[in-house]
């Protein structure tokens, strides 16, 4: 297991005009403990629910008084490696569904079936959409239309950041009718005990023999002599913030459903803005 602080800062920037602010926060599950937190936001804030996956979310009505404002929130945090978890069966259904930016098509599906051809079960298809993933893409940030989750730009350009990487794959499973589905945090660093984090990492899950896979396909890329472990788990250096796409909340963005939530959604007069955002971390008893 892994344990630390995580420290999540948001530094408001000049507000002109009716401003909305979503923020993800952290909580507890199977494999994440948040043993305390510190939250600290100088302004009127409420917890709202997402409907359809029950994240815990800070919603604020920031002023023109409240620019320059700094919100911190800090966790502290148990995490233990998340490996196969047995899970229903009938839930896991609804992660067959289509997302804007995880489609379902002939594309997809063709690609899906050249790339299980032969393969039997559940686990085995899936392993090859892995590798397919894996073999066909390039972590590669460059350009523009990568780092959305889209599975159609992930397909045609073949690059992106691991949300990229992990739309393409949850499009392939369920083009073939393996249900899989997204989360997003970040990771701890393994190589120091404390600083700055470069930003969110994701991954996904997918449903296979009565339980949901982990699986950390842009991570296998950059370590290909961890692809195999990476195919079924998630290291304790990791930190969730929510799960899923398309995160439907009242009160609403202007912009519709949020297409994850990582970093904090700021809308001015139904503008997206991005405020000043920092992950810092410190590990506790090294």
């Amino acid at each position: 297991s892994d344990e630390f602080e995580f420290v999540y800062r948001v530094k408001l920037p000049e507000i002109k005009g009716d401003a909305r602010l979503w923020i993800p926060l952290a909580k507890t599950d199977a494999f994440q403990t948040v043993t305390q937190e510190k939250i600290d936001i100088p302004l009127k804030w409420e917890k709202i629910h997402d409907r359809d996956y029950g994240n815990d979310i800070c919603v604020l009505h920031p002023q023109s008084g409240d620019s320059g404002k700094t919100i911190e929130l800090r966790y502290l945090v148990v995490r233990k490696e998340k490996s196969a978890y047995v899970a229903n069966g009938d839930e896991a259904a609804r992660f067959l569904r289509p997302e804007k930016l995880v489609p379902i098509n002939e594309t997809f599906k063709t690609l899906a079936e050249q790339a299980t051809a032969g393969k039997k079960d559940d686990l085995e298809r899936a392993k090859a959409l892995y590798n397919h993933v894996l073999g066909r893409m390039r972590y590669d940030k460059s350009g523009t239309g990568w780092g959305r989750g889209d599975a159609v730009y992930a397909c045609d350009a073949r690059t992106g950041n691991c949300s990229d990487f992990h739309a393409y794959f949850i499009a392939l499973a369920r083009s073939i009718g393996i249900p899989g589905r997204f989360a997003i945090g970040a990771t701890i660093p393994a190589d120091k005990n404390e600083g700055a984090i470069e930003g969110y990492h994701c991954w996904a899950e997918f449903f296979a023999d009565g339980r949901w896979v982990p699986v950390d396909i842009s991570e296998a890329w950059k370590n290909p002599d961890l692809a195999d472990y990476y195919f079924g788990h998630n290291p304790a250096n990791r930190f969730e913030l929510t799960k899923g796409r398309d995160l439907i909340v009242d009160p609403a963005p202007a912009s519709g459903p949020i297409n994850f939530l990582a970093y904090p959604l700021l809308e001015v007069d139904g503008k997206a803005m991005k405020p000043e955002t920092s992950f810092a971390f410190r590990r506790v008893h090294v």
